[in-house]
């Protein structure tokens, strides 16, 4: 097995260490020569992978998305049932601790930035798409299966999808009305009654 190259492993240090910044103290706190720090680098060889800024948070936030789906790849291979797969992509989801609650974090600042920066905005549209259709091919092969009630497959996703951003904004905001266990339970309820099948 090739070993990987030494800049694609600077490169992947300076996009965590941008990451786990713009998690902690949010996208407009960010400071190259703190990313730089936090990947024990310095600024220089930061720049030197990425000219500004701006190029440095876009690649953030790409590779906080590509991270994420790298985690649940096993998920889109996983055999069985696919509406139990889609139960286990949504609780996979929930902005819990390490890892998911930090790519939420990352998410949550490019959803804030984006309304106002149409390249981040870019960046979304291109990446949301791809988690939009896996939960939306998880639905329909669910539907194939018989395990899933009829419907448009995509309007099916978008509701849930919808709904678990939401749900995440609230957990992630500590409101008292919508702790991880209630957004976890809504999610479930919303699988059993509206997309199940009758009788599964």
């Amino acid at each position: 097995m090739p070993r990987p190259s030494v800049e694609a492993e600077r490169r992947k240090q300076i996009l965590d260490a941008a990451c786990a910044m713009i998690a902690k103290h949010g996208l407009q706190e960010l400071r190259v020569a703190e990313v730089a720090t936090a990947a024990g680098l310095s600024s220089g060889t930061v720049h030197y992978y990425f000219d500004t800024k701006k190029e440095l948070v876009n690649a953030a936030f790409e590779y906080n998305f590509a991270n994420s789906l790298e985690r649940r790849k096993w998920l889109r291979r996983a055999a069985g049932d696919p509406l139990e797969r889609l139960r286990e992509i949504i609780e996979s989801y929930l902005p819990g601790k390490g890892k998911s609650l930090r790519a939420w974090r990352v998410w949550a600042e490019l959803w804030a930035e984006g309304m106002r920066d149409p390249a981040l905005r870019a960046v979304n549209e291109s990446l949301y798409g791809q988690w939009r259709d896996l939960v939306r091919d998880t639905i329909a092969a669910a539907q194939h299966e018989g395990s899933a009630r009829e419907g448009d497959p995509e309007q099916l996703a978008n509701m849930l999808i919808g709904m678990v951003d939401g749900l995440a904004m609230q957990v992630l905001l500590h409101a008292r009305a919508m702790p991880q266990q209630r957004m976890r339970e809504t999610c479930a309820a919303f699988i059993d009654q509206l997309v199940a099948a009758k009788g599964d």
